[in-house]
């Protein structure tokens, strides 16, 4: 052992939980060895751990918290152990029981959809005690998915009588008017993430049928105006891209009985140049206002490929490198103009 570190050794007397916590092969702890610098040896109904104090610290109240999750049933995977790792290294003091048995809703295929992120877990919470609600941040965190989560569980629950979803039909580099049909037909291509959400909630057959009746419509946002909802689960989705008058438009529709959801990630507008986002906006008007919360979202929320999360880091560093060189070139001619 080298100097400045530390070891600790953890039993676990249930076997069958021990067995699910170390994975297939120990891949469970092959990656915990990968996300922080802790040399990690599995015998016997014993775990030893080695290295940094504070990443040892880690791992074993990682370890020891997914242990009792085990052992209340819930089905650890690999991708449980790298969602655990960001939480608790974001906020030691959460408790992954509150996140991960925090079920949103079961799909047709008995999956369990639940939060995997701190930020995923406010959202949730904020949409059961709020009327409207903002979830603001990148791709693959999870926004819209569990809007409809939420929305497909109020519907079954009879908390309300249909769904709402609608989209802003805003071009990302084609042009509408170059796609076939009339104009249902034109915006369908654009509705088409909101129908897979839905897709993945229940069965196809029974989403087909709900939306003949009208129980579940999903519409382009200029289909919105003029309507009152009530008893409804309205979720519109990248609303980055409404103008202000769209979203408050959008925002007003809300009628007796019913809650919006609005999702979208400001950093990627397609309006054109110049335009302000209705959702940039709505964020420096409404923020404040009581039965109205905000939940932002960041890079660490990602749930998607692990490469997302890098991804977006990237780009992320790149958009902060060109406002720093914008405003060095600035300071720059403001002095020639001064001397």
């Amino acid at each position: 052992m080298e100097k400045n570190e530390t070891s600790k050794q953890l039993i676990f007397h249930d076997a069958g939980a021990f067995r699910t916590l170390l994975g297939g092969e120990d891949r469970n702890l092959r990656l915990l060895e990968k996300l922080e610098p802790v040399r990690i040896t599995a015998r016997g109904d014993r775990i030893t751990l080695a290295g940094e104090p504070g990443s040892v610290d880690l791992v074993e109240t990682l370890l020891g918290q997914l242990y009792q999750l085990i052992q209340k049933g819930f089905p650890v995977y690999s991708t449980d152990v790298g969602f655990a790792h960001r939480i608790l290294s974001e906020s030691r003091s959460v408790r992954l029981e509150e996140i991960f048995l925090d079920k949103v809703y079961i799909t047709s295929k008995k999956r369990v959809i639940t939060p995997k992120s701190i930020a995923q877990k406010q959202y949730i919470d904020a949409i059961r005690r709020n009327d409207m609600v903002f979830g603001i941040g990148p791709a693959g965190t999870g926004k819209t998915y569990l809007a409809m989560a939420m929305a497909v569980s109020y519907l079954m629950d009879r908390r309300v009588n249909r769904i709402v979803l609608t989209r802003p039909a805003v071009e990302a580099g084609e042009k509408l008017g170059f796609l076939p049909g009339d104009l249902a037909e034109k915006v369908n291509p654009y509705l088409r993430p909101v129908y897979d959400a839905l897709y993945d909630m229940m069965e196809f057959d029974k989403a087909q049928a709900l939306i003949e009746k009208g129980i579940i419509e999903v519409a382009p946002l200029a289909f919105m105006r003029g309507r009152t909802l009530n008893d409804s689960f309205i979720i519109l989705d990248e609303a980055q891209n409404t103008t202000p008058e769209q979203m408050k438009m959008f925002v007003t529709r809300l009628g007796w009985g019913s809650r919006a959801v609005v999702t979208g990630d400001v950093t990627q507008i397609d309006l054109p140049a110049g335009k302000t986002s209705g959702l940039v906006e709505a964020g420096q008007t409404l923020d404040g206002i009581e039965g109205i919360r905000f939940v932002l979202f960041s890079e660490i929320d990602v749930v998607r490929h692990p490469l997302v999360s890098e991804i977006i880091k990237a780009y992320n560093h790149l958009a902060r490198k060109k406002t720093d060189d914008r405003a060095d070139s600035g300071g720059v001619q403001e002095t020639k103009k001064t001397t």
